[in-house]
């Protein structure tokens, strides 16, 4: 009677029977299936449109080639392929930025785990480094690629006193 009441609980109200150690009259575990299955968000809602260019900016006719990516949140908890691809992107370590190539194949990836990421495009504030400057660049994380040679001291007013 007890167990009865415990299904009841469950919205399982038939009484089973007993057939080894199995319940029969369970409920069937084939919802499991639709938490898995691919997204029934048409493919229209992932297309660009030029409103979105005016609202987050950037130019559709000349795209930033290189994504700064950065994980914003973990992987804990999420499907094995989600994880599998953070870590194929480097990404492993949190709000430690990565740069990739603006390619469909790196953005197919991007578009599956990107509620766990933030995309940037890289900005060159004092142009490409050469190859004797790479060495003294550094990434900020604003997405901003900085040169340290060609930074100019911040000159220093005398006091007449």
């Amino acid at each position: 009677m007890a167990a009865a009441a415990g299904r009841a609980g469950l919205g399982l109200t038939s009484t089973g029977k007993v057939l080894g150690k199995r319940m029969e009259g369970m409920a069937s575990p084939m919802w499991i299936r639709c938490l898995f299955t691919r997204s029934r968000i048409p493919d229209s809602v992932f297309q660009p449109r030029p409103e979105d260019h005016e609202k987050y900016g950037g130019d559709p006719e000349e795209p930033h080639k290189i994504h700064v990516v950065t994980r914003i949140k973990s992987v804990v908890g999420r499907p094995y392929w989600e994880k599998k691809i953070i870590r194929d992107l480097g990404l492993d370590k949190a709000h430690q930025p990565r740069l990739h190539k603006n390619i469909p194949s790196v953005n197919s990836r991007l578009k599956v785990v990107k509620h766990l990421i933030r995309i940037q495009p890289l900005k060159l504030p004092h142009g490409l480094p050469t190859e004797e400057e790479v060495s003294s660049t550094f990434l900020t994380t604003r997405g901003e690629l900085v040169i340290k040679k060609r930074l100019k001291p911040v000159e220093q007013k005398e006091i007449k006193s």
